[in-house]
C-alpha cells in the first residue's frame, strides 16, 4: 500500500529541493516515488502555484485528475465562496472515498500559507534509515499522513526541532 505524506516548507522553494532530493534516493532505490505534487506560494502572490511531478499522459492522467481534484478544493474553492459551496461539497466528499477528509483539507488549507510550499508524496517501500538522513538539513513539518500512528510518531520525533 502507498504511503501519503504532506510535508509543509516555511519557504516557497522546500519542496521542490525535497523533491529533487527524493529523486536521487529514488535512482538509488531508496524509495519508490508512486506520485509526487508541489504547491509553491512566494510571498506576494494572491493564489499558490501548483505541479505535478510526473507527466499528466498515460497512466499519469488519473493521478494528474486527483491532484488536480484536491488542489482545486483545498486552494481554489475557498476564493469563489458561496457560489460554489454547493459543488465544493461534493468534489470533498469523492475524495473522502480515497482517504481525504475534511479534516485533511482543513489542516493543509490552514498550514500552507503565502510564503510557504508543501509536498504531496505517495510512495512505497521507503529505507527510512537512509531517506530521513538524506532531508534532515530541511526545515520541514509533517503535515498528514495515513502511516500508522506508530510510524507517524517516529517521523514526527525525527523532524522535530
Amino acid at each position: 500500500m502507498a504511503t501519503l505524506t504532506v510535508w509543509k516548507f516555511d519557504d516557497a522553494e522546500g519542496a521542490e529541493r525535497v523533491k529533487a532530493k527524493l529523486e536521487g534516493l529514488e535512482k538509488q532505490e531508496l524509495i519508490n516515488i508512486v506520485d509526487v505534487a508541489m504547491v509553491s506560494w512566494p510571498d506576494g502572490r494572491k493564489k499558490p502555484k501548483t505541479r505535478q511531478g510526473f507527466s499528466t499522459t498515460a497512466a499519469g492522467a488519473a493521478s494528474g485528475s486527483l491532484w488536480g481534484l484536491l488542489f482545486g478544493v483545498i486552494f481554489f474553492v475557498p476564493l469563489f465562496g458561496a457560489l460554489v459551496g454547493a459543488a465544493a461539497g461534493a468534489l470533498s466528499g469523492s475524495l473522502t472515498d480515497i482517504g481525504i477528509d475534511d479534516d485533511f483539507i482543513s489542516s493543509v488549507r490552514d498550514q500552507v500559507t503565502e510564503g510557504t510550499s508543501a509536498l504531496f508524496l505517495m510512495s512505497t517501500d521507503a529505507v527510512l534509515d537512509r531517506v530521513l538522513p538524506a532531508v534532515a538539513g530541511e526545515d520541514m513539518e509533517l503535515i498528514t499522513t495515513n502511516l500508522s500512528g506508530v510510524d507517524e510518531a517516529t517521523l514526527r520525533e525525527f523532524f522535530a526541532h
